[in-house]
């Protein structure tokens, strides 16, 4: 069980790392999402970045993006470090991580399904809350 827990946190760092890269690399990062993204706006980009007044709008988006990647390759990390089999070894590490990843990933796919519902990341929230369940069940097993 302790393998299982532990290959379900390095799933979830890996993919909290890709994109956080993911964030960072694209130049048009808001386009990852444009479908979800644009009916949020209630307009399309093409219309939203040919008004005069949003000339600097896609610099300041890609600025916001990149360094929302950043935090979340940060997260991808953390969670990769606290997901090695010396740190699981610990109760309270393991209950601590289940915690803030619960956290993370619940709330995250409920804002998804309430703000972007047409977003691919529902599917990606619903994945990860999947392996949360399980590596919480996994955790019930080895204690």
């Amino acid at each position: 069980m302790k393998k299982i827990f532990q290959i379900s946190y390095l799933f979830i760092a890996i993919t909290l790392i890709i994109l956080g890269l993911r964030w960072m690399i694209v130049d048009e990062p808001w386009l990852l999402d444009k479908v979800a993204n644009e009916e949020r706006l209630g307009i399309s980009f093409k219309e939203l970045f040919d008004n005069n007044i949003n000339q600097s709008l896609p610099d300041y988006l890609r600025q916001i993006y990149r360094f929302f990647g950043l935090w979340i390759i940060i997260i991808g990390f953390f969670v990769l470090g606290l997901s090695s089999s010396s740190m699981l070894e610990n109760s309270k590490i393991r209950i601590i991580l289940l915690a803030c990843v619960g956290v993370m990933s619940y709330s995250g796919l409920l804002l998804a399904i309430i703000w972007i519902p047409k977003s691919p990341f529902v599917y990606l929230g619903c994945s990860m809350v999947a392996i949360h369940v399980l590596t919480f069940y996994s955790h019930i097993k080895i204690s």
